[in-house]
């Protein structure tokens, strides 16, 4: 069965190769988020073209999306947005046969998925959380949690990321909630421990951290791993310790959307297929160092991942919390206008 799938693979592949000289396929993704190999290997191969704009924040993708921004065939939303974005019309219907090395997609992961759970409108790219990364080298008695941000020792020298799912979901986690939590009171419990974190870091940030931890001006950042490791050199790295707050946090299944008004159909589905081609997979997983939910991937990667699958074991994929984001909206603007 699997030499025949993947014979309608490579046949389908040479198909749509021939439709595909001299086309442009329109992305709009995270920053960092494919190697530059992935991109140029995928127009090659594909004899086209790729324009590549990148956003920073889920927030930052659907305003500019919802603002009237056009000519994008794919981007790359969190689970949560992707919910939003069904509901909001703004996305297409995916026809997995014209993606077979979805196959390869552990079948555990799929089944976390709440936001679109017969994968109809949505491709699980990468399963993964923020955490904290820490310079050992000035922070030495710390535990993995969120408590190094209520530390005044570290005052002006620490940042929090400036999204209000992950932020809100760390202090609901810490206190024993769930990222997903829709109750007033545990909101604001949770606003009340921002607001001490607040007074000890520098800034809301989610653009210039990693930059900021590599040059020695933060010891302690809320981040993603990628973003932080791949500005440290070999020293950087030796005195880098990232985890996952033992409590759990937010988790994200990020996937790739095809938008309404594409007009490279064809094209993005090729790429889709391209990017869960195991060998390819694999370039992503060790670039970004992060687990592999694709199974067949696991035997080409070759970089240690900072942390595994089993480390978000007590994370929870965010979820579309509906009418109570105008109550986390509130409550986000008065920690981030609050003294």
């Amino acid at each position: 069965m699997k030499k025949i799938v993947k014979f309608l693979a490579i046949a389908y592949a040479v198909i749509m190769l021939a439709g595909c000289n001299g086309q442009k396929l329109f992305i709009y993704n995270w920053t960092y988020y494919i190697p530059d190999e992935v991109l140029k290997g995928f127009e090659k191969e594909y004899n086209c073209k790729i324009v590549y704009d990148m956003f920073t924040s889920n927030e930052e993708m659907f305003t500019k999306l919802k603002a009237g921004a056009t000519g994008y065939d794919l981007t790359f939303p969190s689970g949560d947005y992707v919910s939003i974005m069904i509901k909001e019309g703004m996305l297409q219907r995916i026809d997995m046969t014209k993606i077979p090395n979805f196959q390869y997609v552990e079948k555990s992961v799929l089944e976390k998925i709440k936001f679109d759970r017969d994968q109809e409108y949505s491709v699980p790219f990468m399963m993964a959380g923020s955490g904290v990364a820490i310079n050992t080298d000035v922070v030495k008695d710390y535990k993995k949690d969120m408590s190094v941000f209520s530390n005044p020792a570290y005052s002006g020298r620490m940042t929090l990321l400036d999204d209000m799912r992950e932020v809100f979901g760390y202090a609901l986690k810490a206190l024993g909630y769930s990222v997903n939590s829709v109750d007033a009171k545990q909101l604001e419990e949770a606003k009340d421990l921002i607001m001490e974190w607040k007074k000890n870091i520098l800034k809301f940030d989610a653009e210039s951290f990693g930059k900021g931890f590599a040059a020695g001006e933060f010891v302690a950042v809320q981040g993603y791993a990628e973003n932080v490791f791949l500005e440290l050199d070999e020293a950087g790295r030796n005195r880098t310790v990232f985890f996952i707050p033992e409590s759990g946090g937010p988790m994200y299944m990020d996937c790739m959307v095809l938008l309404n008004g594409a007009k490279n159909v064809e094209l993005a589905y090729q790429f889709m297929n391209y990017i869960h081609r195991p060998d390819v997979y694999a370039k992503i997983c060790d670039f970004l160092m992060l687990p592999s939910i694709n199974i067949e991937a696991r035997n080409y990667t070759k970089v240690k991942t900072n942390y595994t699958i089993e480390d978000l074991k007590n994370s929870e994929l965010k979820e579309n919390i509906g009418d109570a984001l105008e109550l986390y909206n509130k409550f986000w603007q008065d920690i981030r206008i609050g003294n």
